[in-house]
């Protein structure tokens, strides 16, 4: 479990120099008006566009596997609108750490659902929500924890600095962290009948997956880490969309949970864990992270790489 840390003496030393720099410029630009933000973060989406090829090549890559019913056009449209939010998400995470209540309550859109996550804790369960990695993601956390305060399952930064900041702007309005190894904590969460925020939508390896449909895409390489936690007897899976709109309001729902679920077939739970997180996307598929390597894990070790 993982709490607000202290500050550490250690964090002024001049490794750190340069994450200092760039905390700086990122909390003093948070202060500015929400557009005038956006406004920088698309000018900032454009320059990775033009600049950091690899990346663009992953979102092209994976928006053609799954849309291949677009046209040429209407895809490198999605592609640079899709980075422009990258850069967006840049200084949404700032937003999510500094702003005060006060400020993200003015960004607050709707919230719909609520009532299920208040059903499945009343009735003696924990709540396994699962939640597409959305460019807004840190956002939508903040904002759900005003409502429902929630506990999340997460990598820890490398930096330990920038963990530092993390866990701290994460945990504004939330109960406490769990690192993704512990898995036996977030089943105590569970148990203890806590809303546990989890993230199925990225390619994990071969390891604990199934290979099964995510968009036009037949054999994705999906974690079945899901049907771990959700197989326990404290536990219903609900799901969570969000996005946010051209006024820069966030609108937020959440979704009943899946019937009989896990039962005795991975392979058809996962494909409805799928099909939960294409629905999340297709309110917003330009405010989704493409610019992950969703199918770098293939069938057959022996088959090439989509990148």
């Amino acid at each position: 479990m993982v709490t607000k840390p202290p500050f550490l003496f250690s964090y002024l030393a001049p490794k750190y120099w340069l994450t200092w720099f760039g905390v700086f410029i990122l909390y003093f630009l948070s202060w500015l008006p929400q557009k005038v933000q956006f406004l920088l973060g698309k000018m900032l989406g454009k320059l990775v566009y033009r600049l950091l090829k690899k990346r663009r090549h992953i979102a092209e890559v994976n928006i053609k596997l799954c849309f291949p019913e677009l046209s040429d056009q209407e895809r490198t449209l999605l592609v640079k609108r899709n980075l422009e939010h990258t850069g967006i998400a840049t200084f949404e995470s700032s937003m999510a750490w500094w702003w005060p209540t006060w400020r993200v309550k003015r960004a607050m859109g709707s919230i719909k659902g609520i009532e299920h996550i208040d059903a499945a804790i009343s009735n003696g369960k924990g709540v396994l929500l699962l939640v597409p990695h959305m460019l807004h993601l840190e956002m939508t956390g903040r904002i759900l924890g005003l409502e429902k305060q929630g506990i999340g399952f997460y990598r820890p930064h490398n930096n330990p600095l920038m963990e530092f900041f993390m866990t701290r702007g994460r945990l504004r309005s939330n109960e406490f962290l769990i690192g993704k190894r512990d898995v036996k904590g977030l089943l105590k969460a569970l148990k203890e009948r806590k809303l546990c925020y989890y993230l199925p939508d990225q390619d994990y390896g071969r390891n604990r997956c199934e290979f099964v449909p995510f968009y036009a895409v037949k054999e994705t390489a999906t974690t079945t880490g899901t049907l771990l936690f959700a197989s326990s007897d404290n536990c219903e899976t609900l799901s969570l969309t969000s996005r946010r709109d051209e006024k820069g309001k966030y609108h937020l729902e959440v979704l009943p949970a899946l019937a009989s679920f896990p039962s005795d077939n991975p392979k058809n739970d996962v494909t409805r864990v799928n099909q939960r997180i294409e629905q999340a996307i297709d309110l917003a598929p330009e405010q989704y992270m493409w610019v992950h390597r969703r199918f770098k894990t293939r069938p057959n070790e022996s088959d090439p790489s989509f990148y």
